[in-house]
């Protein structure tokens, strides 16, 4: 038997590996499905690949790679009998058969009792070979299947990248002493002290100077002023202020010119007000902990309907998402999603195409995460009711178990937060960005196909008036969600807040008990009124007067989109830094009508700003440019001109000889090839724009020609490289990396530049703003990116928050279908008693029809 079977698999061998250092086996969850060990059919795990597949799927990928080999897991899974001896170990047939692998059921081990068995099947007779059979195997086909059968989960790898290992802790780290000088720093509205920059800043961890970066060769950057402070000061550690998370932040040291690790980061931000201590508290049972003295408990029972006898419902849309620990954000934004059909008809029901056209690697294809999403919430496949057998069983028992167990996303969430320093953590995260980060993916991916988020596209009319001259400017850009203020100063119960404040003052002074809460009730027109009103614009330039003014800006609805996003700016920055939630109530209405907020353009009495540009501020050092001067030596030895090579090296930001190479056989024949280094881009601000039809073109947005030439002598299309700067603001390094995520597709060049009419002063920090410029693509959304309508809405989903923060609590949605209101609290799935429409974060409206 034993020469049989090795016979056998003779023709297999070269197609079975064993698993090395870095591979992952997916052997809890179907790459296409969310079947596992549990489900009827089982899993099969390529021998090959070491990819997962249910029953229904894993003949298609036998098909596409021809790959003959798997290994066959079985769970089975029993409640123990009555009158079992209490505590019992659950019997296994084989030990080590799913070591580290995750149970798809919540359940006690206690009360049930399971049985593994794995086997190797050979396709396409699926021929089965028990295991273990070590007697009777190849060695190297044992070693492959004891390698697969103990190796950990897929998603218990994700260590940090190796670069991270690489960075060392600095030697000034241990004997910092910060200066007792009072700094504190603000969570937003940072600036350079000795500029207008508000990008690239950096902290002194010595004195909390926040100061800008360094120049870069492509225009972004800043003035250097950080560097300059540490000449001046010695003082060597700096941390960038938009990368401090719960995890960490990114620090630099002059003295060692090198991006360190501070062991002590918490202790030394706190000294400036920054607490990150804070940000990282949680509970146990992965919902974080309030820093409140008392817990909004009424929040938390009203939003979840606790003690009501809410109806569990099954079937096709009524599927829950567990929860992996504070991923509730991400299950509830997923259900709102899959529940318009725009999303319905693009991922599950082009299901079959996206299944076959997947790459060989399907975990790792976001098309595919989303169909496989898609059907377990819309199939019913995994939210069936209890047979009448079992219900009778348990009212027999007196007992009654949740019967939903719901669909694990943890494939979908390993992929969507991949690379992004918050959502690939374990912690609450707000569903709002989470959302948007979402639509940006749809976006990338739906390159020349229907793109479902275009139902949340609309374009915003922004007009800014300088205050001195009277005279405006029209602008347009896109948008995919309004951020409604939330005034408290307008609650109709003001007079009730005032003395409950008055209480708890007293109360922290006397150390007393405080007292009651009280939440705001705030109407939503007052909500509405405080968006439409004019905001102050920071650091305007008016082109009438050549010089700073006031400005007040307005926006308007260019466009209405077939779904409406709103949020409720429920959340503020306290001084510690960690985001607060107002504790208040909205009416919000089941039905909306902004008709009356759709833009008008410039009117006959209006008078426009002048198309001219800001003169354009220099860094100090521009005469000076840093040049790598033994790249430099090492091109002029090539027998180029001295003055060509140090252009090279200038214009390829000193990223080394090769680069430079690259650059001159791109720029040879040109006539001012060898002459000296100049800056025209920067030195000159070049002709006025004021004939242009389309207005002045904000700072940045014409891509610089050292850097189209950097990329076409890269071999990359001169168009395609232009199209890429300007979706990335001209910076080199994303350009790249938008150049590798969106290939060349064939541009329809009808795009205007509505979105950038405006001058470069950053302007719309207002309600409905985002902060993901890449939510934002150059090209207009005139065609058919713009689903234009009436005005007139009716609510159908929204996203409710109970906690303290976004960096707290929990979430539910709640979906109106089949005229219903129905609860999604993780994998639990009810009928919806008493919808809390009043306490909602993120509110969906669809469009109604005109008739």
């Amino acid at each position: 038997m034993a020469a049989d079977l090795g016979e056998l698999l003779v023709p297999y061998m070269p197609t079975i590996r064993v698993p090395r250092t870095g591979d992952r086996v997916f052997k809890s969850e179907c790459a296409f499905s969310f079947d596992s060990p549990e489900s009827e059919g089982g899993l099969y795990v390529c021998m090959n690949t070491f990819l997962g597949f249910g029953r229904e799927h894993v003949e298609r990928h036998y098909r596409k790679t021809g790959q003959s080999v798997y290994m066959h897991l079985k769970r089975h899974v029993k409640e123990k009998t009555t009158g079992a001896a209490g505590g019992a170990i659950p019997r296994r047939r084989n030990g080590k058969v799913f070591l580290d692998l995750e149970l798809n059921r919540d359940f006690n081990g206690e009360d049930f009792e399971y049985e593994d068995e794995a086997k190797l099947v050979i396709f396409p007779d699926h021929f089965e070979i028990p295991l273990p059979n070590i007697e009777e195997l190849p060695a190297l086909v044992t070693i492959a299947c004891d390698a697969v059968l103990n190796a950990p989960s897929a998603y218990k790898k994700q260590e940090p990248e190796s670069w991270e290992e690489e960075i060392q802790v600095s030697r000034h780290a241990r004997s910092l002493r910060q200066l007792d000088n009072g700094v504190r720093i603000p969570p937003s509205g940072w600036k350079c002290q000795k500029c207008e920059m508000r990008e690239n800043l950096w902290l002194n961890l010595k004195d909390g100077a926040v100061l800008c970066g360094k120049w870069f060769f492509d225009g972004s950057g800043g003035n250097g002023h950080a560097l300059e402070h540490y000449k001046e000061t010695n003082f060597p550690l700096a941390v960038k202020l938009d990368t401090i998370t719960p995890d960490g932040a990114d620090v630099y040291s002059f003295e060692e010119e090198e991006a360190v690790l501070d062991p002590h980061i918490s202790e030394h931000l706190s000294h400036f007000g920054i607490d990150m201590l804070q940000m990282q508290k949680r509970t146990e049972n992965g919902h974080h902990t309030e820093n409140t003295s008392r817990l909004r408990v009424s929040e938390w029972e009203v939003i979840q309907e606790s003690g009501m006898k809410l109806k569990l419902v099954y079937g096709s849309g009524y599927t829950g998402i567990k929860n992996l620990g504070n991923s509730c954000y991400l299950g509830t934004v997923m259900q709102v999603l899959f529940s318009i059909p725009d999303f319905q008809r693009m991922f599950v029901g082009n299901l079959q195409r996206i299944f076959d056209y997947s790459p060989l690697d399907p975990t790792q294809d976001f098309a595919t995460q989303m169909a496989k999403l898609g059907h377990g919430l819309l199939s019913g496949q995994y939210s069936k009711p209890p047979m009448k057998s079992e219900l009778i069983e348990q009212v027999m028992k007196e007992e009654h178990k949740q019967q939903q167990r719901g669909i694990s996303p943890r494939m979908f969430k390993a992929l969507v937060s991949r690379g992004h320093p918050e959502f690939s953590s374990n912690r609450q995260q707000d569903a709002q960005e989470f959302l948007l980060h979402v639509i940006n993916l749809v976006e990338r991916n739906s390159a020349g196909l229907e793109n479902p988020s275009d139902s949340f596209r609309f374009l915003v009319e922004e007009r800014i008036q300088c205050c001195q001259t009277r005279r405006v400017r029209y602008s347009q850009r896109v948008d995919y969600c309004i951020q409604l203020p939330a005034p408290i100063e307008a609650a109709t119960n003001r007079e009730e807040l005032l003395a409950f404040e008055a209480k708890r003052k007293e109360a922290e002074e006397n150390m007393g008990t405080p007292p009651e809460p009280v939440r705001a009730r705030i109407p939503f027109t007052a909500c509405l009124q405080a968006f439409t009103e004019p905001e102050n614009v920071p650091d305007f330039w008016s082109s009438a007067l050549q010089a700073k003014s006031a400005g007040v800006k307005t926006s308007r609805f260019a466009s209405f989109p077939e779904y409406l996003i709103v949020q409720i700016k429920k959340f503020t920055f306290g001084v510690d830094w960690v985001p607060k939630k107002l504790d208040l109530t909205i009416d919000v209405p089941d039905f909306l009508d902004l008709s009356r907020l759709r833009a008008t353009g410039l009117q006959a009495n209006e008078e426009e700003l002048p198309d001219l540009m800001p003169p354009i501020v220099l860094p100090e050092d521009t005469r000076a440019p840093e040049i790598d001067e033994t790249a430099v030596m090492q091109l002029a030895e090539m027998g180029f001109p001295l003055e060509a090579c140090r252009k090279a090296v200038y214009y390829t930001g000193n990223m080394g000889p090769e680069m430079a190479f690259n650059w001159i056989i791109a720029h040879m024949e040109e006539p001012d090839f060898a002459e000296p280094l100049t800056l025209p881009s920067l030195m000159d601000p070049g002709p006025s724009t004021s004939d242009s039809p389309t207005g002045a073109a904000p700072i940045g947005n014409s891509p610089p020609e050292e850097s189209i030439s950097i990329l076409t002598s890269m071999g990359f299309p001169r168009a395609h490289s232009i199209h890429a700067l300007k979706a990335t603001n001209n910076n080199l390094e994303r350009a790249l990396d938008w150049i590798f995520t969106h290939p060349e597709e064939e541009e329809t060049d009808a795009l205007s530049d509505m979105a950038d009419t405006e001058p470069n002063d950053n302007a719309f920090s207002s309600a409905n703003s985002h902060s993901d410029n890449t939510l934002s693509p150059d090209r207009d959304g005139s065609g058919s990116r713009v689903k234009d309508g009436p005005g007139r809405y009716e609510l159908f989903a929204f996203i409710s928050h109970m906690g303290a923060s976004t960096m707290s609590g929990h979430y539910v949605c709640h979906i109106k279908k089949e005229g219903r209101w129905v609860i999604y609290n993780d994998h639990k799935v009810c009928l919806s008693e008493r919808p809390p429409k009043d306490l909602g974060y993120i509110y969906f409206y669809h469009r109604l029809s005109s008739s």
